[in-house]
């Protein structure tokens, strides 16, 4: 709907549109019938103070791709994540556009895409194991590097040019979103480096997906994976 790029900007300068205020109120409705508390990009959110003592809480993007909404590519996402002490445990992204739901099973160390019908239902069984996904093999010939359509900054430009040093052939994938997660968990790339900001709700939903099906997602600085709700 036209309305809905009627765009404002953030204190941070990013965009915002109203599909993200929208989306987010709508979530918001079923999200608050859970007994855990929520962290959202398009909420004002509580003081650390409050929020260490959460042990669960939401992690929410409502639109996370806004710039590939206003462009139209169809490379936005919703990110909804369940975290447990800093570490996703259920991640769901869904891709309107396209309508593919990616979705976790953490405790069977399974991740999962299912294509929804034109109304956005589910006209079968969840889980299935037709829709299971997995991550490539090692290639040690071929590095697939996902990179971003809106972010591709001077660090990794370097990274890529590395790999290219150790790689016989380097292909760059560009997706916008956390779609970049999603090609990972599939094995249609094998790695995304991110050098620019982010946030919790960019990376917690797509952190799960990957880690049921083996990858981690880890901070450069310290090698360790990446935890949720810190100050």
């Amino acid at each position: 709907n036209a309305t809905d790029l009627e765009i404002q900007s953030k204190a941070d300068d990013s965009p915002l549109t109203k599909a993200d205020l929208q989306a987010n109120a709508v979530i918001e409705t079923f999200l608050n019938k859970t007994p855990y508390p929520i962290i959202s990009e398009e909420t004002k959110n509580e003081a650390f103070a409050e929020r260490k003592n959460w042990e669960h809480c939401w992690i929410v993007d409502p639109l996370d791709g806004t710039k590939e909404f206003i462009k139209r590519n169809g490379e936005f996402t919703v990110n909804i994540a369940l975290c447990s002490n800093g570490i996703p445990i259920l991640g769901v992204i869904y891709v309107p556009v396209s309508r593919e739901l990616y979705y976790t099973d953490v405790h069977n160390g399974k991740s999962y895409k299912s294509v929804l019908d034109e109304h956005h239902q589910m006209n079968r069984e969840f889980f299935g194991d037709t829709d299971l996904i997995a991550p490539s093999k090692t290639n040690t010939n071929k590095l697939r590097i996902v990179g971003s359509r809106s972010h591709m900054n001077q660090d990794t430009l370097d990274y890529i040019k590395a790999k290219e040093e150790s790689f016989d052939e380097v292909e760059i994938v560009s997706k916008g979103s956390s779609l970049k997660f999603c090609l990972v968990a599939e094995g249609k790339a094998d790695v995304y480096p991110r050098f620019a900001p982010t946030m919790e709700w960019d990376t917690a939903a797509g952190q799960a997906i990957c880690m049921a099906v083996g990858l981690r997602v880890i901070s450069r600085d310290t090698g360790e994976n990446l935890i949720y709700n810190k100050e």
